[in-house]
């Protein structure tokens, strides 16, 4: 799963995650379904976007959904998937740029790939992608060549390249590449007047890419004395990120350019998520706020960010006056669920410690079921015997494949059996602001504000 572009789910709503999957899943199958069961390894988040967008300015996705069966990366649930021509689409680029990917590791000697028998190896499996999505792509009238230019320019222009090289020089074919491919959605959705604008969009997309990649892996290509961009030229990371913040700039104006029928997603990932990718990649952050469960931009509700006049501002934008209600057993920030304060119905908040608290009649830390202070009464409970280390460590596999460890609101155990919490069920990652404040002056929303937009 390789990609710049990598939201964490806490980050958006229901509705967009299922969203997000079934693109996801989408492309998936539609690599499965053309060119076999293999070609899977090729999914990635950066090529659903192709999918993201045909289906953003094509209107209503229903009829382009399909029901999927079980797959252990669901947890053998079934799902609603994106399909058509958008699927195939990304399917394409998303091979052809695999290849590019891995004859430019070739190329760069790294790590087993500096062997021979493993590169020549890796030349074919690349050489057959080529030929994959060039198939693909023409069925969906998208003629894979200009991808395929373009990666063979790239060799071409960072063997001429040395200090003082602008970094746009060496990133023009990832630029190039990804315009051709982000324009052709506006073909397939049936809207030509996108074509410019999201071309404009791609071209500052591959560039971002190409540039986010050199600065991940600076530290490594230097280990490994394998070619990158930013030792060659000379170029410093403050340099870098300076391209990278005006490429996020000239992509959010693009959008606000074309026209969608819905455009939620798209902004998601295009405006908050791009931006969060550049701030990881050079170790920055771009919001310190920690409104955990408020709503935001996230939560589906904000209508068209880019005022094309489809969908409606949300009237849900601010925090509510009652805060959070508590987890049991554990106290909240504000609201007249706060510490020491009353309900609704001016009775002691059972939190506080006050008579009906802890330690208070009837209180205790759960009660008992007669004489431990007339709480609920507790029942036996019988543990579940553990599992054993073979059935545990299936178990442990399916809970990473389907990231249950990481995003589950509770799960159990491999081994114990006991019920757990995902590690990142309360992260920082989840910082709408209560306060619908922007931190850096955005004007590419109407109505839609957040901390880092």
């Amino acid at each position: 799963m390789f990609g710049i572009v990598r939201p964490c789910t806490h980050r958006l709503s229901q509705g967009l995650k299922a969203e997000w999957m079934a693109h996801l899943c989408g492309l998936c199958l539609a690599l499965r379904g053309d060119h076999g069961q293999f070609a899977r390894v090729v999914t990635n988040y950066d090529g659903l976007i192709i999918s993201v967008l045909t289906d953003a300015q094509s209107g209503p996705a229903q009829a382009r959904r399909r029901t999927a069966g079980p797959c252990p990366l669901r947890g053998m649930r079934t799902a609603s998937v994106a399909k058509g021509e958008g699927a195939r689409l990304a399917a394409s680029v998303s091979l052809v740029l695999a290849s590019a990917k891995i004859r430019d590791h070739v190329a760069d000697g790294n790590g087993a790939l500096r062997r021979r028998p493993v590169a020549a190896a890796a030349r074919k499996v690349a050489a057959g992608w080529d030929r994959a999505g060039a198939r693909t792509g023409a069925t969906v009238g998208f003629d894979t060549a200009v991808l395929v230019d373009a990666v063979d320019r790239q060799l071409g222009i960072e063997e001429l390249a040395g200090p003082g090289t602008p970094l746009t020089v060496i990133t023009e074919p990832a630029e190039t590449a990804t315009a051709a491919a982000f324009a052709h959605t506006a073909v397939l959705a049936g809207r030509p007047g996108n074509a410019a604008p999201l071309a404009e969009a791609g071209r500052l997309f591959g560039r971002l890419a190409h540039l986010l990649d050199a600065v991940e892996d600076r530290a490594a290509d230097a280990t490994e004395g394998a070619w990158n961009p930013l030792a060659a030229t000379g170029a410093t990371p403050a340099q870098a990120r300076r391209l990278c913040d005006d490429a996020l700039h000239g992509i959010r104006l693009a959008l606000r350019e074309a026209e969608f029928a819905d455009s939620t997603l798209v902004h998601v990932l295009l405006v908050h998520e791009l931006r969060r990718s550049v701030d990881r990649a050079f170790g920055t952050a771009a919001c310190s706020h920690q409104g955990h469960g408020a709503p935001g931009p996230y939560d589906g509700q904000g209508g068209n960010p880019y005022g094309n006049g489809y969908g409606q501002p949300s009237p849900y934008g601010q925090a509510s006056p009652y805060g959070q209600p508590p987890r049991p057993g554990q106290a909240p920030a504000g609201g007249p669920y706060a510490q020491g304060g009353q309900n609704l119905n001016g009775l002691q908040n059972p939190y506080s410690g006050g008579p009906m608290g802890p330690g208070g009649p009837g209180g205790g830390h759960g009660g008992g079921s007669g004489g431990d202070g007339g709480g609920m009464p507790q029942f036996p409970h019988q543990p579940k015997k553990p599992r054993g280390f073979i059935a545990g460590c299936a178990v442990a596999i399916g809970l990473c494949c389907t990231c249950q460890l990481c995003c589950a609101e509770e799960y159990e155990g491999p081994w114990s059996r006991k019920k757990r919490e995902g590690c990142c069920r309360d992260c920082d990652c989840c910082d709408c602001c209560d306060s619908c404040s922007c931190c850096d002056g955005c004007d590419c929303c109407d109505g839609c504000s957040c901390c880092d937009c």
